[in-house]
């Protein structure tokens, strides 16, 4: 399996979440798993079967973590010589040339993508073009709603 690309906060948050799955979800799923086969016939037994169903979610999860943990290449963007461009695991804030709008984007691997915390899959069209680039760069961006221009105000490495 190739490598999985994380940024340090991203790696810590899935820790977190495989952390909490085996010490809080899974231990609470077979609880729950064991009150409902108490409660007798199985075969028309709802809560069974809704328990079992959490905890093929919550084994599926994870497996899914521990894969993507142990194949992870963690990437501090803080200790590379970048020089002031933009590369995986910066955070840049570009104004959009037409409507004048800011937003800042930290971009990051796919795993940890999340546009309602700004956080930018490094295969996005916008970090494409983000990377490599300096700050007072325009930048192009080709996306299915069609190209826009930004113009890069900062970048940070945090």
């Amino acid at each position: 399996m190739a490598a999985i690309p994380l940024t340090v906060r991203g790696a810590e948050r899935l820790q977190s979440e495989l952390h909490r799955l085996k010490t809080v979800e899974r231990p609470g799923v077979i609880d729950a798993i064991a009150e409902a086969r108490a409660q007798g016939d199985l075969s028309e037994n709802a809560e069974y079967d809704a328990a079992r169903e959490r905890q093929a979610f919550v084994e599926a999860r994870i497996k899914e973590l521990d894969g993507t943990l142990s194949n992870a290449q963690i990437i501090d963007p803080g200790e590379l010589d970048v020089d002031g461009k933009a590369v995986f695991g910066a955070t840049v804030e570009i104004e959009d040339l037409d409507s004048g709008d800011r937003v800042t984007y930290q971009i990051v691997g796919d795993v940890e993508a999340d546009i309602r915390a700004n956080l930018i899959s490094v295969s996005s069209p916008v970090a494409r073009a983000l990377i490599g680039k300096e700050e007072g760069d325009v930048v192009e961006v080709h996306a299915p709603a069609g190209t826009r221009e930004y113009e890069i105000i900062s970048i940070t490495y945090v």
